[in-house]
């Protein structure tokens, strides 16, 4: 059996799936075989997994740094925010229902085999499984049949390394109120922490180190510091609330856009918002000036508008319109802007939305924005797959383009008469997908990861009139992306080894005890 390392955090957005990526490749630059596992994730942020079905985008992540395809075992327990108060709830990757809150409390604990037999696989096949906790294991509230915490470390005894934000502040009494929350069998096994986000001089923090470590029995196992652009995909959309598009790393101009002479592309931020991720590259390429539009007055003067993802189409469409978006959406498609919609933006872009068997909403029937000539039906089967897509000679992008995406959505949407592309699934079948205006200024697709390939990139450039050679000229700057991320995996992997007591955390790994 192999060895395991927990890493649980003081709260939300601590670092932990970012900690579980770099230790994973860590371990495998080491030369150890090594996966990571996440029981339960609450994400909008997901990807098809080698068996079908979905994961989260991080457990994605650690896979790849890991040199994995990505496993319904990594995470076997996903949960897709619909509402405030409910979620989608999906098991090895299928869905299985949605829940509100108080249901999936008391429904949770049935799922604990599940979670035991996809661990189970892992550490039969691998050296080392690194395990990601959710939240903070100090949520009292929801320590009772707890599938994700101390839970899970208590089954199979790991070592847990506490990771907690100094960025946002208080992070002694973070860590030592975690700590003196838990049990005393708990508590047992937290065998260290580690400091996160920390900017200035390290020396400032080792009185308050060494009283927490007094205090408490744990060791620090180091400070990281605060990590700018690491290239390592976002958990989920909360890093949108710290950095919206490009603020921060272009110069914004008084009009409120980025700075530059590209097109200006306003992609919507939804409330549910899924798949963000999406859209990075429109950001990193260079060629257009992106930023995420909160307000309708955040589309002023946009060339393209990007409706994204969503898990609730129907609420974020309703959303929407209760803030004002409608008439500032219309007044752009009057001035001749594009405009083009991904998986739940193409539907709420469509004529009508049914849902008969309230899949996803209360309302049978529901009016779309009205820009594409198609219709979307929910239905209770999920479509999760690969494909690879071909451009068409009518299409935004060209005929030359051929490029792998994935699809994940509930719903069949039907009626346009002119596909925006042709995808072919991994048994080599063909169809036509998405929808594009009889005017070709408004197009609308159920593929992710498009703008992860530079000639998709090009092409929608070109369609937005960007010169030849400024499109040559980002192309030669513009890294495979296989490679870029590959790089960032090493990048953050180095970071760890300069930061981190790698020796005391391959002892806890490796079950040598030390004080």
């Amino acid at each position: 059996m192999s060895g395991v390392l927990m890493i649980q955090g003081t709260g939300s957005s601590a670092g932990k799936s970012l900690l579980v990526t770099g230790l994973v490749r860590v371990f495998k630059q080491d030369g150890c075989s090594v996966a990571p596992f996440k029981a339960q994730n609450m994400s909008l942020n997901s990807y098809p997994a080698i068996e079908g079905g979905e994961i989260g985008r991080a457990q994605v992540a650690q896979a790849e740094a890991a040199g994995l395809p990505p496993s319904v075992d990594m995470n076997p327990v996903l949960l897709k925010p619909t509402t405030d108060v409910g979620s989608q709830v999906i098991v090895r990757g299928k869905p299985i229902g949605h829940m509100d809150a108080r249901t999936y409390h008391d429904f949770k604990a049935s799922l604990l085999p599940v979670v035991e037999e996809s661990l189970a696989r892992l550490r039969s096949s691998y050296d080392v499984v690194v395990i990601e906790g959710a939240g903070s294991p100090a949520e009292i509230n929801l320590r009772e049949n707890d599938i994700v915490n101390m839970g899970i470390a208590r089954r199979v005894d790991a070592p847990v390394v506490l990771v907690a934000d100094i960025d946002r502040g208080g992070v002694f009494a973070s860590i030592y109120g975690t700590w003196a929350l838990l049990d005393a069998e708990d508590r047992a096994l937290l065998r260290g922490f580690i400091v996160n986000k920390f900017r200035g001089d390290v020396s400032i923090l080792q009185p308050g180190i060494e009283e927490i470590e007094e205090l408490t029995g744990m060791r620090c196992l180091g400070v990281l510091p605060y990590l700018r652009d690491v290239g390592v995909d976002d958990e989920d959309s909360v890093s949108l609330d710290e950095s919206t598009a490009s603020a921060g790393r272009l110069p914004i101009a008084a009009d409120g856009w980025p700075v530059g002479d590209g097109p200006r592309v306003a992609v919507v931020r939804l409330p549910r918002i899924s798949n963000f991720t999406d859209f990075r590259p429109l950001e990193a390429c260079g060629l257009f000036r992106v930023r995420w539009a909160e307000s309708p007055e955040q589309l002023a003067d946009a060339d393209l508008v990007v409706i994204p993802g969503t898990k609730s189409t129907v609420g974020d469409l309703t959303a929407l319109r209760d803030l004002g978006f409608e008439p500032a959406l219309a007044e752009r498609r009057a001035a001749g802007a594009r405009f083009l919609g991904v998986c739940g933006g193409y539907q709420m872009l469509g004529g009508r939305i049914f849902d008969p068997e309230g899949v996803e909403s209360a309302s049978p029937e529901v009016a779309g924005l009205g820009m594409l000539p198609v219709d979307t039906t929910f239905a209770a089967d999920k479509v999760t797959e690969s494909v690879r897509v071909h451009g068409s000679a009518e299409g935004w992008l060209g005929s030359d383009v051929s490029v792998v995406g994935y699809e994940i959505h509930m719903g069949r949407t039907e009626g346009s008469p002119r596909p925006l592309f042709v995808v072919e699934d991994g048994d080599g079948l063909r169809r036509p997908e998405g929808a594009m205006s009889d005017d070709g200024l408004v197009a609308g697709t159920y593929v992710h990861g498009l703008f992860e390939d530079f000639s998709v990139l090009a092409g929608l450039a070109r369609e937005l009139g960007v010169a030849s050679s400024r499109i040559d000229e980002a192309h030669g700057t513009w890294p495979d992306h296989t490679a870029a991320k590959e790089a960032a995996y090493d990048r953050l992997a180095a970071q760890f080894r300069e930061h981190l007591d790698m020796p005391r955390i391959r002892d806890l790994v490796e079950g040598r005890a030390w004080l």
